[in-house]
């Protein structure tokens, strides 16, 4: 019973509650949809269980032998992610004022007026 708990303590340690979840919830679905059963378990240790998958999939993680593993992102990425953002906004911000006004060609006194009325029929005047 000591080894036991001992397991379940050195398995809780690794992995979250939901990870612990996720993966049973996984390998009780395999197991459901007949995936060979990784530990040793004799027909009336199975009775026992009443074939349960989820029971089975929970002792074969708290023996510690279920190939699954967790990928969990790293706080570095984030910050690179971040970085490439602010550069990204950097080069923007770069090209908008490289934007030269003497490049940009006068409207013509139609097109000014045509401008205005629009304005104000959209006011309401």
């Amino acid at each position: 019973m000591r080894a036991a708990k001992e397991t379940k303590q050195l398995v809780d340690q690794h992995f979250t509650k939901y990870e612990t979840s996720r993966i049973i919830g996984s390998r009780a679905l395999q197991i459901s949809m007949n995936a060979p059963i990784l530990l040793a378990l004799k027909k009336d240790e199975l009775e026992a269980l009443h074939y349960d998958s989820l029971k089975i999939a929970e002792l074969e993680f708290r023996s510690g032998i279920l190939p699954i593993t967790v990928k969990r992102p790293f706080p570095q990425l984030k910050e690179r992610e971040e970085e490439k953002k602010e550069e990204q906004e950097i080069v923007v911000k770069d090209r908008k004022e490289q934007v030269d006004i003497s490049d940009l060609e006068p409207a013509d006194e139609e097109e000014q007026e045509a401008t205005a009325e629009t304005e104000e029929k959209g006011m309401g005047v």
